[in-house]
């Protein structure tokens, strides 16, 4: 089954692994990482929402749907 993921915190060390690790994944078809900077990595399978208040997800709450998971490895 083909999943589509999101992804906070990776401009962090944990992030930046999890990233890296859906990037290569065969089974993850999409992913969306939501940030309060870019993450820096361009991939076909990749989108990116900067965001700068995740207490209000109001402004970008129609891009969120029909994803399957969601990791936060933020603080």
């Amino acid at each position: 089954m083909k999943i589509k993921v999101i992804i906070t915190g990776t401009t962090g060390m944990v992030g930046e692994g999890v990233l890296a690790e859906c990037l290569i994944h065969p089974d993850v078809e999409k992913i969306l990482v939501i940030s309060r900077s870019t993450c820096g990595v361009a991939h076909p399978k990749l989108s990116e929402i900067i965001h700068a208040d995740f207490f209000n997800l109001v402004p970008v709450a129609d891009n969120l749907k029909d994803f399957n998971a969601c990791f936060f490895s933020g603080n």
